[in-house]
């Protein structure tokens, strides 16, 4: 992806979290050398891989299949394990109009899917085989909005503006927006999108960057090479 085309992304996104009623944190609009300088004071941001995050899956096409994402907050993997602490996390992310999140799973992660405003959200979902593997054949269950609900395979969820699907890991599923774009919630226990995402296909998690022009803010993945 080139750079001008995240920074273009990032400011659509803002407006249409703005028109939802979402505010980001102030660090979210820090430029790349404020950050820098403020790197030792943000260290906890940059640790937990919070801030933006924008991804083609690494396909070259954002538009067909990509995603929106920022963490707002994220806990420790070792206060998850050992069962104490810090154990959640919390993003706002944006689906636009037919545009694929691929089909995956977490070993970890339970998440919930919330839909914030906009469209309609569809959720397709299938079941696991005995070693968490993807399989065509099952279905299962999950919770919407707190009621149990069952799926089978390749079943498509429709989540209007306000509710929402619970996913537990061993849950395979890819979701896009239907009839427009959809700002998304998610709610879930520690995430961990550098080893905590199983994809059916074999594809990257983050973009390839083409850096055309600077960037306007950071994205999670530019935190190594930037803030060194």
């Amino acid at each position: 992806m080139k750079r001008s085309t995240i920074n273009s992304i990032m400011a659509e996104a803002d407006d249409l979290m703005r028109k939802y009623g979402f505010t980001l944190p102030p660090f979210a609009y820090w430029t790349p050398e404020e950050f820098a300088a403020r790197k030792d004071i943000a260290r906890n941001v940059i640790d937990a891989r919070c801030g933006w995050d924008i991804t083609d899956y690494g396909a070259g096409d954002y538009d067909k299949m990509g995603l929106f994402l920022f963490t707002l907050r994220n806990g420790r993997l070792a206060d998850l394990q050992r069962g104490g602490g810090m154990c959640y996390a919390e993003k706002l992310l944006i689906s636009k109009q037919d545009q694929l999140s691929p089909m995956h799973t977490h070993a970890l992660k339970a998440e919930d899917i919330i839909n914030r405003g906009g469209a309609t959200l569809v959720v397709e979902l299938y079941g696991s085989d005995d070693h968490g593997r993807f399989a065509e054949d099952k279905g299962g269950t999950v919770l919407c909005d707190g009621i149990r609900t069952d799926f089978s395979a390749g079943q498509k969820l429709k989540l209007a503006p306000g509710e929402s699907v619970t996913l537990m890991p061993g849950d395979w599923h890819a979701f896009w927006g239907e009839g427009g774009d959809v700002l998304i919630g998610e709610v879930s226990t520690v995430n961990d999108d550098e080893t905590d995402n199983i994809f059916r296909e074999p594809i990257g998690r983050f973009a390839n960057i083409e850096e055309d022009v600077p960037p306007t803010h950071l994205l999670v993945s530019d935190y190594e090479r930037w803030l060194a």
